[in-house]
């Protein structure tokens, strides 16, 4: 990894989801814009907030995607990442930078 990148791995798939009730979405189906969660299996020599194994917050629709070994992988740079989720912060804190 180069610079200030981020190579993460996306939770979920991009297919169909549940809603909180339990009804299936389908993956045709038109949202607004959702932010995705992901962790990070790389990360670039400048990078400062974001280790591996963080989760981290992003645009989907602001993404490079790439393939490694059959496997595929979000390239992000860390000023695109809007959140991140860390066990490395205190008990009583909320695990997540903004």
């Amino acid at each position: 990894m180069l610079h200030d990148r981020v190579l993460v791995r996306q939770d979920g798939g991009e297919g169909e989801r549940r809603s909180s009730a339990g009804i299936v979405i389908p993956a045709t189906a038109s949202m607004g814009r959702r932010l995705s969660w992901a962790t990070a299996v790389g990360v670039g020599p400048n990078v400062r907030s974001i280790v591996v194994g963080d989760r981290v917050l992003f645009d989907p629709d602001d993404r490079s995607e790439v393939e490694l070994h059959g496997r595929e992988y979000v390239l992000l740079r860390e000023r695109d990442v809007h959140a991140v989720a860390a066990s490395r912060v205190e008990p009583d804190g909320t695990g997540l930078y903004l």
